[in-house]
């Protein structure tokens, strides 16, 4: 592009109107320099310098929108900043100019995004990756409850230690686990807002090295209460007991028992994941517990007994896809199913319990591995290497344990339909 010759006393070009110019560029003096392209259209203001042996053009912007007084201006500035001691890069300064007027911005954009919207978006964000939907819900629970009401609608930039104290004190020492679950809820949103750049500094929920000087640990407040299990040494008469129940909570508990497997992949067992002849319940990954995409499917192999069970349960099969149907159609059995009927029996042992007292009898009565029972519980393994040279499910050595945990429950040794209540066959719906 051809340069115009100019001198280099400053404010040599006159006042630039809308009429177009050659290409060319247009020196004013001072580094400040007229630039029209080749078509002639585009005019615009560059600011010419140089710096430590290095030359450098910096845009000034259109000469639509700034004119030749106020060109000369921001030339005058620049001219300024490199005769400062040390020189200022104006480039440079421009930059740092932006980055803090965007950190200002972000600063008012904070003081409009309140604490509640921040836990709105951040369980919105974590949803998929929670194991089921009743963390989502307890999320929004504990702090609908406790937390919105102090500082729900203030800005996240303005919760402080005071206010997630005025939160936390009222119920820690009366609802302990609560508010120890509801403190680390705080202290996550807060985080989420810090690294989305809507509030700065320590985060005031925080336990370790904060909050501890402040409250008494929740393990010393409300010492950790283990759910009942029932003793091994007990477990033939309840199951003698249990066969003499009638309904189908009832037979799905001793199957839960005699699978030892968690709740709710019996409450959804499909007769489809039941294989009669090899005598194995392969459990869906979804049923699993874990985190999604951690979940791995599981088989289990089923005992005489619990064949038995499955066998009877095939009599009220109709068209439900459920091995245990609850009450309403089409539906498996009810979540609380089997809890409420350990509470009609007058127990206080926990449906989960059962899972230590097959661990139990199996560590004190048994000579089967760790690993067998430690997979029969469908438990994580949390030793890496364990875990990457452990390659197999040892379900043949699972089958034997599972034998032996049913025969050690079959005290009674009675088949269904002797001395054990039946279940009622229920009209088609």
């Amino acid at each position: 592009m051809a340069e115009k010759k100019w001198s280099c006393t400053v404010g040599k070009l006159a006042a630039v109107g809308r009429k177009s110019k050659p290409p060319g560029m247009y020196g004013d003096g001072g580094g400040l320099w007229l630039q029209v392209t080749p078509n002639g259209r585009g005019r615009s203001w560059i600011f010419r310098y140089t710096l430590d042996g290095r030359s450098h053009e910096m845009g000034l912007g259109s000469l639509d929108a700034i004119g030749l007084a106020q060109a000369r201006i921001l030339a005058e500035e620049n001219r300024k900043l490199l005769a400062a001691i040390p020189p200022i890069d104006p480039i440079e300064n421009r930059r740092a100019l932006l980055k803090a007027a965007q950190a200002a911005a972000r600063i008012e954009a904070a003081k409009k995004q309140t604490f509640r919207q921040c836990a709105e978006k951040y369980i919105a964000a974590h949803r998929a990756g929670w194991s089921n939907a009743v963390h989502a819900k307890q999320w929004d629970s504990t702090l609908t409850t406790y937390a919105y009401p102090i500082f729900g609608e203030m800005a996240v930039d303005a919760v402080d230690l005071s206010l997630v104290m005025k939160v936390l004190e009222p119920i820690w020492y009366t609802r302990t686990e609560t508010a120890k679950r509801l403190r680390g809820r705080i202290e996550a949103v807060l985080d989420y807002a810090a690294v989305h750049q809507l509030r700065e500094g320590e985060n005031p929920a925080r336990w370790r090295g904060h909050i501890d000087k402040l409250l008494p640990s929740p393990s010393v407040v409300a010492p950790v209460q283990h759910l009942t299990a029932l003793h091994y040494n007990e477990v033939r008469a309840f199951a003698a007991e249990l066969r003499q129940q009638g309904g189908i909570a009832a037979r799905a508990l001793e199957f839960t028992i005699l699978t030892a497997l968690r709740t709710k992949p019996v409450r959804l067992a499909r007769w489809d994941e039941i294989d009669f002849d090899e005598r194995v319940w392969t459990v869906p990954a979804e049923n699993m517990k874990g985190r999604k995409g951690k979940r791995r499917e599981h088989k289990v192999p089923l005992s005489a007994r619990a064949i038995a069970i499955l066998k009877h349960m095939v009599e009220f099969r109709g068209g439900n896809p459920w091995v245990f149907p609850g009450d309403k159609p089409n539906q498996p059995l009810s979540n609380m199913a089997m809890l409420m009927l350990l509470r009609r029996m007058g127990r206080s042992e926990t449906t989960h319990g059962f899972r230590s007292t097959l661990e139990d009898w199996a560590y004190e009565c048994t000579g089967f591995p760790p690993a067998v029972v430690e997979m029969a519980l469908a438990h994580t393994i949390k030793n890496a290497v364990e875990r990457a040279y452990r390659r197999g499910d040892l379900f043949q050595k699972r089958r034997q344990l599972m034998d032996a945990w049913a025969k050690f429950c079959d005290q009674a040794k009675v088949a269904l339909g002797g001395n054990v209540m039946t279940l009622q066959r229920r009209a088609a719906s």
